[in-house]
């Protein structure tokens, strides 16, 4: 004869025998009690074994889901998320009362019977018939954990929920089957322990260790009698008996669970009696899901994780693979998030711009060599309330990645070109005319064989910011000064091909993912670039030419039943865009420039940085982008949606006329970057000299200044250059022979249809690029 299991019960075998032999009676309960109406009582016993036999021998359990813990790079927590929270635990860690009050409540004789408990069905088939409705069940436990199975594997998907919810015939008789498979494999001990973390409590809390956190703030192993009952008695109805929306319809449950627990011998009589007398004895915990609970202000980068989690292959080939493996859960993320450093960004954040000022501010900082994303946060709270300013848009990325079209990053884009012309092996001491005023030199050679052309009927013109910078300079007075002609005749010497390349090869990219435009008032930076790109750009010049693309993830295990293990993560890639050579002349013409110069605000005293401003004539945004040897950082002032202009504006408190990317941005930067270097080492840059290309004292009153034409459409949100546009900002200018305005007004502006002209080398052309968004 079969032995019986440890667990008590038939042995399979004698299960199916008996399922056979009253394959009528379960048919007739099955439509009796399984199906709203009691009068189907016609399923044949043919039918029956046939759809039992037809079944697939082994049921699929899929892992639980469970909640992510994302941590910092020094494994402090940052947030939790889940698409259900739960966190699995094993019965040792469940309290005897929890055990005792489901087994009580939900299946009495679980240790006595096999998957099908045939007495349970005859007193429900009894009392249903008698009552003319179904006022009974009668699902073993083990039949319920398999329907929770199924309800898990269909996960958020409401027709697989349905499927595997639907009170039909057939759903029975799968769930018959696969009980006496999951009886004969676990055994009772660990079907009940399944059952406890895979069944849903209510209020957003899925097994019971989720649910004893959230209902009395406390672990599923130190449950008390009635505590155990009242979660107990939530699993029939989470909704009618959810305690805190219904306290007195809960408590009605709870002490018919507790009387329950009398009756079968758990507890006596006695025990009962009291705990039905003792309050519900709430603690609340209100769920804590998603980035909105993230600490140190990091609920944007959190939602960063999440959309790189989503969108690189190396967790997944398809979108869908990789959204299955973050909803299933059970993750811990290990960041590149270093704690100092977004401290310190939202310090510095919240010392400058108000969460209800006009305008936002957003701000990254990366590490050079590495791309470790070490520091990202903005001013405008992260969360779904509009009326408090939350938002979820991440204004420091690029839109793919959850963020906007990104902002014009000005003058802070000029080294870049002037990268791509040392590179293109131009002289650092390159002296062009510069004159206060000219038509942007035509035709100028681009990509793949095209040339730009001016018009020649109404020729696009640009202009320097005040008619006393006249050349001729050179690039490093031109650098200082942020002079846009001779930064123009520079692109128009070297073509607009070579500083596109340079570009990619620095992973700089418009924001809204579009290629960059093929003109050349890109060297006035005219592109909309996101502060995580130009912080990633300029950390290329602190290393010395080596671009390391951005990561923000240092490791992720996942905990599959009792196993983690590791998954891959997304690697920077590093790769040469300059020379060593071209990268410390770049350090040369900009390193120091912070303390004497328009960013002189953004100094770091006497540890080594270099930084470059960038300001919009209208007004729309201000930019600080600087870099030391250790860290790279960009902050970003402005109203993300391009409509405010900073004049006559009150920004964290302070009233401004016109704001500068040296003004407002810099003292950001500065801030942000002391806290994060605070204890680290002060490194020196390598730097080469650059000779003069002029030997003459100029002497001539054209004192720092920041304000640079450079760019168009300043007040054209739909990007159709009209006129308006970016106005440059180096970090120190030349002390002439004094007079000059550190915070001059730009009057720079590009002609409509300037984008028009970019051909394969004939005719005026017809291109269709768009102007810049001011």
């Amino acid at each position: 004869m079969p032995k019986k299991r440890s667990g008590g019960g038939l042995s399979p075998t004698q299960q199916a025998a008996k399922f056979l032999g009253v394959s009528v009676l379960a048919g007739a309960v099955l439509a009796g009690i399984a199906l709203p109406a009691v009068g189907a009582l016609g399923l044949a016993a043919k039918g029956s074994v046939e759809s039992f036999d037809e079944l697939p021998a082994n049921m699929k359990t899929p892992p639980l889901s469970q909640r992510t813990t994302i941590l910092d790079a020094d494994g402090g927590q940052i947030a939790t998320v889940y698409s259900r929270d739960r966190t699995v635990v094993p019965l040792k860690d469940i309290s005897p009362y929890m055990q005792k009050a489901i087994v009580a409540i939900e299946d009495s004789r679980f240790y006595q019977h096999g998957a099908v408990d045939l007495k349970g069905v005859l007193r429900a088939l009894n009392k249903n018939a008698r009552s003319g409705e179904v006022a009974q069940g009668a699902s073993t436990l083990t039949q319920q954990y398999v329907k929770n199975v199924f309800v898990e594997e269909a996960g958020d998907d409401p027709t697989k929920v349905a499927q595997a919810t639907q009170q039909t015939i057939g759903r029975k008789i799968r769930e018959l089957k696969y009980a006496i498979q999951v009886e004969e494999e676990l055994g009772k001990k660990k079907i009940l322990e399944n059952y406890l973390n895979i069944t849903f409590f209510g209020q957003q809390a899925y097994g019971v260790e989720a649910a004893a956190q959230r209902y009395f703030s406390k672990s599923a192993k130190d449950l008390n009698v009635q505590e155990a009952a009242l979660l107990a008695g939530i699993v029939q109805s989470p909704s009618r008996y959810d305690p805190v929306n219904d306290e007195a319809e809960a408590t009605k449950r709870r002490n018919i669970v507790l009387q329950r627990m009398a009756e079968v011998g758990d507890i006596s009589r006695a025990q009962a009696a009291e705990a039905m007398k003792a309050p519900l004895g709430l603690e609340v915990s209100k769920p804590k899901n998603g980035c909105i609970t993230a600490t140190k202000g990091a609920g944007f980068f959190c939602d960063y994780v999440r959309e790189v989690f989503l969108n690189d292959p190396v967790f997944g080939k398809t979108k869908k693979e990789r959204a299955k493996v973050w909803n299933q859960g059970g993750l811990t993320i290990r960041t590149t998030l270093d704690p100092q450093a977004q401290e310190s960004v939202q310090r510095s954040i919240k010392d400058h711009v108000y969460t209800s000022d006009d305008v936002a501010t957003a701000a990254t900082i990366v590490e050079p060599g590495t791309g470790k994303i070490v520091g990202m946060g903005q001013s405008r709270p992260y969360g779904v309330d509009v009326k408090e300013g939350e938002t979820t848009l991440n204004l420091s990325v690029d839109h793919d990645m959850g963020g906007g079209v990104g902002y014009q990053p000005g003058s802070t884009f000029k080294p870049i070109v002037a990268a791509a012309a040392l590179e293109d092996g131009m002289p650092a001491n390159k002296v062009y005319s510069s004159p206060y005023q000219m038509a942007y030199p035509s035709p100028v050679s681009a990509c793949d064989g095209k040339i730009w052309r001016n018009s020649r009927t109404d020729p696009a013109e640009l202009e320097n910011e005040n008619e006393s910078e006249v050349g001729p300079y050179d690039m490093k007075e031109a650098t200082a000064k942020s002079v846009n002609t001779y930064y123009v005749q520079m692109i128009s010497d070297i073509g607009i091909c070579p500083v596109t390349t340079m570009a990619k090869k620095m992973g700089v990219e418009r924001a809204d993912g579009r290629k960059i435009d093929q003109a050349p008032s890109i060297a006035l930076g005219t592109q909309e670039m996101s502060p995580l790109t130009m912080a990633s750009a300029y950390a290329t010049f602190a290393s010395r030419g080596m671009h390391c693309t951005p990561v923000a993830i240092e490791s992720v295990t996942q905990r599959v039943g009792d196993q983690r293990k590791s998954l891959q993560v997304p690697k920077s890639t590093c790769s040469r865009a300059m020379s060593e050579k071209t990268a410390d002349t770049i350090n040369a013409l900009l390193k120091g420039v912070v303390e004497d110069g328009t960013g002189s605000q953004a100094g770091l005293g006497s540890r080594p940085s270099a930084g470059k401003t960038g300001t919009t004539d209208e007004r729309y945004a201000a930019w600080f982008v600087g870099y030391t040897p250790n860290l790279a950082g960009a902050v970003w002032v402005g109203d993300p949606a391009h409509k405010r202009k900073m004049t006559n504006i009150t920004i964290g408190g302070r009233s401004y006329g016109k704001v500068f990317g040296g003004e407002v941005p810099g003292p950001i930067w500065r801030d942000m970057m002391s806290g994060a270097l605070e204890g680290k080492p002060v490194e020196q840059f390598n730097t080469v000299h650059i000779p003069d290309g002029i030997d003459r004292d100029r002497g001539d009153g054209n004192g720092d200044d920041e304000g640079r034409g450079d760019g168009d459409n300043g007040d054209n949100d739909n990007g159709n250059g009209n006129g308006n546009g970016f106005i440059g900002g180096l970090v120190g200018g030349n002390n002439g022979g004094g007079g000059g305005d550190p915070f001059p007004t730009p009057s720079f502006s590009i002609p409509e249809g300037f984008f028009r002209g970019q051909d394969n080398g004939g005719g005026n052309g017809n291109g269709n690029g768009n102007g810049g968004r001011g």
